[in-house]
């Protein structure tokens, strides 16, 4: 029952049981995907509100696996943000992430240091993949999702999932190199 619960696969009694099994990724899609917290939250909460209007329209005596279809919700959302004209001007005000900013415990001051500058440069490396190589590099190694899951989920082939991830790490690696 856990390991249908984690992947959405049950049918929840309530909607709120179906919001906490699914709040977390959903956030978690979104902040990496638009770079800004509050603007992610607010996303997040248009995704839900789309999840609770296709939850009440739902057929209860099937079960839906919610997980691939708020995947692709949150993805189009956030495509949906970033394409509007505000976003573009807004985004260039707030290039860096701010999530990852809260020191750790057990470190040196001087590891902080180095650890603050390597995550400002791989954000920064990042933040200039294109938006689709960003969405394939999030699903696959953030979110833990197959290369299958993910060509299912943006709807795409397998070969271009591989071909954006492919490029992804090799821009990544290229702009890491002193750094890493």
């Amino acid at each position: 029952m856990d390991e249908e619960r984690e992947r959405g696969l049950d049918n929840p009694t309530s909607y709120e049981e179906l919001y906490s099994a699914h709040r977390q990724q959903v956030l978690r899609i979104c902040r990496v995907l638009l770079a800004d917290r509050h603007e992610a939250e607010e996303v997040a909460q248009e995704v839900f509100l789309k999840m609770f209007r296709a939850y009440q329209t739902q057929d209860h005596t099937q079960a839906m696996d919610w997980k691939p279809w708020l995947t692709r919700v949150s993805v189009n959302a956030c495509r949906d943000r970033r394409r509007t004209g505000w976003w573009k001007w807004w985004r260039l005000a707030n290039i860096e992430y701010r999530e990852t900013d809260h020191p750790s415990r057990g470190r040196t001051p001087e590891e902080e240091v180095l650890s603050r500058e390597l995550q400002r440069h791989l954000w920064l490396a990042f933040r200039k993949l294109s938006a689709r190589q960003q969405e394939v590099f999030t699903l696959r190694y953030v979110e833990g999702f197959s290369t299958e899951e993910v060509a299912e989920t943006l709807r795409m082939s397998a070969g271009s999932v591989k071909r954006h991830l492919f490029r992804a790490v090799h821009q990544l690696r290229r702009s890491l190199g002193d750094h890493l």
